[in-house]
């Protein structure tokens, strides 16, 4: 049992690195139907292409009346009112006719002059020019047959129900949720001398990300213990999260179990908070080993294990004016700097003009990566160069990463 050591890489090469192991992974991985109730987090596991031009018909979008835009007024009002559930005659020229909106547009027809719009008198219509396609959905306007309109491996949300029903899908082909076991390492927390802060945190991470997660329990630090518990967890799941036992001390044997149990792919991200995550393939399953702090537990999760989970590597931001200089450590590393928004401003939380006081103008990744209260920030600002008070700067949301 030797210690062994890697260099540390960069975040995009970690991001790389979990995004090849995940797109081997999803070849072979079982699928299952869901429902469109029940996609929220899913990851697509077959293309959809559209069968049939969407809409399948030229139809009114808002009441009034239906008519051929390149006649002049007055217009004959004719009878027989069209209703969503109608089949309409050939409107002839010189005619309009009343219409609900989602209606069928009547042959002859190509825009819809709104009620506000319309003067009436003696059955003819009067009414501003409006100009062909006002008021209408177009045929095939949406989507046109034969094109693809999901790919595969997409990760599905809530709003894509809508589509996908409108695409006559009843239920969508998905990949099997991954099951992950998650372990809590440490004789303090084993002993229950120290709350276990990170499990929860990490569970509901990956079900956010569309996953199950289950506590495994914890154990304590003797290097026995963990390589056989996370041996066992191995044969069980599809991916074991450990937390603590990261670095490289003495009791730090979460490391050495999984270069004796597999190959580690990195150990250590060139980012802080955070910075001594690990990842490692077994023959039966893959393993992220997380740093034991919450905050920087959190932020390598986030930024790191995310894009295996979920595909995704975007990270949206919104873009504020940092409220305060901030002053960094060394130049080697990117940093996840948690910030509260008020109106346009983030306020760096742990600085000492926050309400976390941590540090004052230089960023202490350490101490708040301990901080539990810095979790109620609003998101982070990542950055590898010095910040001045009133620079524009991107913030990542914490909701735009869950």
């Amino acid at each position: 049992m030797g210690r062994k050591t890697q260099e540390m890489i960069r975040r995009s090469e970690a991001v790389e690195c979990v995004v090849n192991i995940r797109k081997r992974m999803f070849d072979n991985r079982p699928t299952m139907a869901v429902a469109l109730d029940r996609i929220v987090g899913q990851t697509l596991a077959t293309p959809v292409t559209a069968t049939a031009d969407i809409p399948a018909f030229d139809y009114a979008t808002m009441d009034g009346y239906a008519l051929d835009a390149t006649n002049a007024y007055p217009l004959d009002i004719v009878g027989g009112d069209v209703y969503p559930e109608d089949a309409p005659q050939e409107l002839e020229g010189g005619s309009a006719i009343e219409i609900a909106t989602g209606a069928p547009l009547p042959a002859g027809a190509n825009a819809v002059l709104k009620y506000e719009a319309a003067t009436v008198e003696d059955d003819q219509l009067r009414g501003p020019a409006i100009e062909p396609g006002i008021a209408t959905y177009r045929k095939g306007s949406n989507v046109e047959a034969g094109t693809q309109v999901f790919e595969r491996g997409e990760r599905l949300g809530p709003e894509d129900a809508a589509f996908l029903r409108d695409l006559n899908q009843e239920a969508i082909e998905v990949f099997e949720p991954l099951s992950v076991g998650v372990l809590a390492t440490g004789s303090e927390i084993h002993e229950g001398r120290q709350s276990d802060l990170d499990s929860p945190m990490l569970q509901a991470l990956v079900r956010s990300w569309g996953h199950e997660a289950e506590f495994e329990g914890t154990v304590p630090d003797d290097y026995d213990q963990v390589r056989e518990a996370i041996e066992q967890l191995a044969k069980h799941h599809d991916i074991v999260v450990t937390t603590g036992g990261t670095g490289v001390g003495k009791k730090d044997y979460v490391m050495q179990a999984l270069y004796d149990l597999g190959t580690v792919q990195f150990h250590g991200v060139r980012l802080r908070p955070g910075k001594p995550l690990a990842f490692a393939l077994l023959p039966d399953t893959a393993v992220f080993a997380i740093p034991g702090k919450p905050v920087g537990a959190y932020t390598v999760a986030s930024l790191v294990a995310r894009p295996f989970f979920t595909g995704r590597q975007d990270l949206p931001t919104l873009s504020r004016s940092i409220a305060q200089d901030i002053e960094l450590g060394s130049d080697e590393f990117e940093y996840a700097i948690p910030v509260v928004l008020s109106g346009d401003e983030a306020m760096p939380l742990g600085h000492s003009d926050s309400p976390l006081q941590v540090y004052d103008r230089k960023f202490d990744p350490s101490t708040l990566s301990s901080s539990t209260r810095a979790t109620r920030a609003d998101g982070f600002i990542l950055t590898d160069t010095e910040l001045t008070s009133g620079q524009e700067v991107g913030v990542v949301p914490y909701t735009a990463i869950q």
